[in-house]
């Protein structure tokens, strides 16, 4: 059986595993854009002044800071992130086979492991990643459970950046800029830390997103009333009319994940990063006792092959 896990939270293994494998070794795969009619929902966000980082970083190691100023070109973007559903039709139409697919394996979060999963690694560091056989989008959790855990109208998770891009690339659009995300994650409304201003989220009476409840990592109370992922098109959306920017899942982004510093620490934990890609906004395991990334300005990286259950995407499209 699995077992629990022993140590304590790590701020750097804690937000999304990777895969111990060369992080360039992604599917590519021939897709075309897609020939069947399917309805996007999409926002248009205005171009303009956008704003990027923060002055007030709470993770300073993790890139932060400074708080930039760039134009932008407006642009669509998907008003959720992508769902199982719309992942389904992609597969449906091109065959595609995701990288957990093809490595045979995914990272489950340790109390959503199947009963029926023999036993499983853990991430060093993070034991409460483990290592799970048959893993994939379909069975999120191992083999079998599909039908325990897979709905249509929630984020398709278990696909990695190369998963992402090629999906994107199948709707004629792309992946989003660091940029272009935090600027639809602000709405207009400047340097705040949430999409819905500077008001934080608790574990008693305030849930406006999808973030863990309670002591990490064995303890989720999920009084938000999810312990896990949440549909895409839930909670009150910002001021654009995006849902959960902020927590649910990890949304994968098109840029190289870099932090320039002059720490040695953080320059040596650069060099074994190389490769990496972006993610933006946080999920449902995290909290701010051990991992305070479900902010606009927050971020973190994984190797382009990586998958969780944690980790999904949504969509740009140039206007």
């Amino acid at each position: 059986m699995t077992v629990q896990p022993s140590q304590k939270p790590n701020r750097k293994t804690c937000c999304s595993p990777a895969r111990n494998e060369n992080v360039h070794n992604a599917s590519v795969q021939s897709i075309t854009k897609k020939k069947t009619h399917v309805n996007f929902a999409t926002v248009e966000v205005p171009g303009g002044i956008a704003f990027l980082g923060t002055n007030n970083p709470q993770i300073p190691d993790d890139g932060e800071r400074p708080l930039c100023k760039k134009r932008i070109k407006p642009f669509r973007i998907g008003q959720t992130v992508v769902t199982n559903q719309e992942f389904q039709k992609f597969v449906n139409e091109t065959g595609y086979e995701t990288d957990a697919e093809r490595f045979g394996w995914s990272f489950v979060f340790w109390s959503e492991v199947s009963k029926q999963v023999p036993v499983t690694k853990g991430v060093h560091g993070a034991s409460w990643w483990r290592r799970v056989d048959g893993a994939t989008w379909k069975d999120i959790n191992g083999p079998g459970t599909e039908a325990e855990v897979w709905y249509p109208n929630h984020p398709v998770v278990q696909v990695s950046h190369a998963d992402a891009k090629a999906y994107a690339k199948w709707a004629g659009g792309r992946l989003p800029s660091e940029l272009e995300w935090e600027h639809a994650a602000r709405a207009g409304q400047g340097d705040i830390r949430f999409p819905w201003g500077d008001t934080e989220p608790n574990d008693s009476n305030n849930f406006p997103c999808n973030i863990w409840q309670g002591e990490f990592p064995f303890l989720n109370t999920g009084v938000d009333g999810w312990r896990t992922t949440a549909p895409a098109k839930s909670y009150l959306p910002n001021a654009f009319g995006l849902y959960n920017m902020i927590g649910n899942v990890w949304e994968w982004a098109a840029d190289a994940y870099r932090v320039k510093s002059r720490k040695k620490h953080v320059r040596r934990q650069m060099n074994q990063m190389q490769g990496f890609k972006l993610l933006k906004g946080g999920s449902f395991i995290c909290h701010r006792s051990y991992c305070y990334r479900y902010r606009i300005a927050a971020r973190t990286g994984n190797s382009p092959d990586s998958s969780a259950t944690h980790q999904g995407f949504r969509v740009v499209w140039d206007k």
